[in-house]
């Protein structure tokens, strides 16, 4: 199968980054210090803006905005997926299929990422959305208030969110938001 991924240059983009095997240790107090460094590091050298963004035991959802000139997500998460694979501890990293070892990568991540391009500022608005109640989809939380691996506090801050939104209340999605 042939992977075709959009190159829109400035393009904004909604992301889904699972761990191999969906194993949960992402939001390990040192992992995600090791997370945050390693986007610095990679936003250092490759600009982007990281518009919303939500990390959970075993994926992570988010949505970058791309630099003028620049369509090149995919890099940028071999970059940051890398920095993290190299640096975390050998407990997070799983057996290795004999086809992934001749590549040299280490399974700490699933191979591929899932992207969709943000069309308009409702589907903006629907996928930020989408990112900061995942959290409580998932059953980690009962308001997105509450998780602190997110961006839902600064929205909030700013006065985008009302800081209870999403609390109490069970909110659906279409099936064109979001992934899993």
């Amino acid at each position: 199968m042939e992977y075709r991924r959009a190159k829109i240059e400035r393009g904004t983009f909604f992301f889904t980054v699972v761990t191999h095997n969906r194993r949960g240790f992402l939001c390990e107090l040192k992992n995600i210090l090791l997370l945050r460094q390693g986007f610095k590091e990679v936003i250092r050298e490759y600009p982007f803006k990281v518009d919303a963004i939500v990390i959970l035991p075993n994926h992570i959802h988010c949505i970058w905005t791309l630099s003028p000139g620049d369509s090149d997500f995919s890099k940028r998460w071999r970059l940051i997926k890398s920095y993290f694979s190299s640096r975390c501890d050998e407990k997070y990293k799983g057996k290795i299929s004999a086809s992934r070892q001749k590549k040299g990568e280490q399974a700490v991540w699933q191979c591929r990422f899932w992207e969709h391009q943000i069309q308009d500022e409702h589907d903006f608005q629907r996928h930020i959305d989408y990112i900061h109640y995942n959290p409580v989809r998932h059953g980690y939380v009962k308001a997105p208030k509450d998780w602190r691996y997110s961006s839902f506090i600064l929205y909030a801050e700013k006065g985008i969110y009302d800081i209870n939104w999403g609390a109490g209340e069970e909110i659906e999605f279409t099936d064109d938001v979001g992934y899993e």
